[in-house]
């Protein structure tokens, strides 16, 4: 007869805050460490540049939680940029039937990816 030992898994809680915040016309739940893809911003960045996102939605920081009118005045998102890239390709197929018409395109959108510094 094998009998089952119980055993507790302590899970050592990070830090539970985290923001939403406004960028490329999409809004993303973000925490400290995350690692994004988000649409490509304007300018010129290098490895390692800090870009801020001051378009704050919603703040929670595990005991309080503050939602902006739209936005939350002061608060920011910082982050480092990591890299910058293009997705997979879409292709696109415009065909008419009967007329012998058929027009293939591909399209492969820039983003940035970014790492998730600070939430202030």
């Amino acid at each position: 007869m094998v009998t089952a030992k119980k055993t507790t898994k302590v899970v050592k809680e990070e830090s539970k805050e985290f923001a939403v915040i406004l960028t490329g016309g999409k809004q993303y739940k973000v925490a400290v460490g995350d690692i994004l893809k988000v649409e490509k911003l304007e300018g010129d960045f290098a490895i390692g540049d800090k870009i801020t996102f001051d378009k704050v939605l919603l703040v929670d920081n595990g005991v309080d939680t503050t939602i902006g009118t739209p936005y939350i005045k002061g608060a920011t998102v910082e982050s480092l940029f990591v890299k910058l890239g293009k997705h997979k390709t879409v292709k696109v197929v415009k065909y008419l039937q009967k007329s012998r018409y058929l027009k293939k395109n591909g399209h492969r959108q820039p983003f940035i990816e970014v790492k998730i510094s600070a939430i202030k």
